[in-house]
């Protein structure tokens, strides 16, 4: 691998990385505590993580319970929580929070996908962006003759392949949760 894929190489992680961040807090109608990633809760005047105020457990296929270390902010959390949007049942139970996952229809799971797979176009773009700036630096060392004219379209074909891998890559990682979001 030359070293203007390498400089990027990274890039390249964090672009996958990041496509499986954003993809698991997708629901797919089982109880998954992922889909409570990126909620904040305003504890002691301050923008937390619920997961730094709170355990949250899985007791059943259906439900998930968030209990605050401090009894004091139930309310926040159960107000962060709602706030969030993410299309669940949020009852306050005194000490802990029950988020009940309501079974998805097969119009929930179509649209899913849909964002699923705009998920999916984020990530390439981000890709082909790396793509670019590889691909100027590239030819900007031929332009000034660092590199030969057979080193630059051996370069790019490495480049092309490493892209494809990319691809690949999260190609395989949104059927596996497509399948997951379709399977009832």
């Amino acid at each position: 691998m030359n070293q203007y894929i390498l400089g990027q190489k990274e890039e390249f992680e964090k672009a996958v990385d990041y496509f499986k961040k954003e993809i698991s807090s997708l629901r797919t109608g089982r109880a998954n505590p992922n889909i409570l990633d990126g909620i904040t809760v305003d504890a002691y005047g301050v923008k937390t993580p619920l997961n730094g105020v709170a355990t949250i457990n899985v007791p059943d296929g259906q439900s998930i319970t968030v209990a605050p270390w401090d009894k004091s902010i139930v309310k926040e959390t159960e107000k962060a929580i709602v706030n969030a949007n993410l299309g669940v049942g949020v009852v306050n139970e005194g000490v802990h929070i029950r988020v009940t996952i309501p079974k998805m229809t097969e119009e929930n799971r179509v649209a899913l996908v849909k964002k699923l797979n705009e998920r999916m176009e984020e990530a390439r773009i981000k890709i082909r962006k790396i793509r670019d700036e590889v691909k100027d630096s590239i030819e900007s060392a031929f332009d000034e003759k660092e590199i030969t004219e057979d080193d630059k379209f051996k370069f790019i074909k490495e480049l092309d392949e490493v892209v494809a891998d990319n691809n690949v890559e999260i190609k395989s990682i949104r059927d596996k949760k497509e399948d997951d979001i379709m399977t009832i």
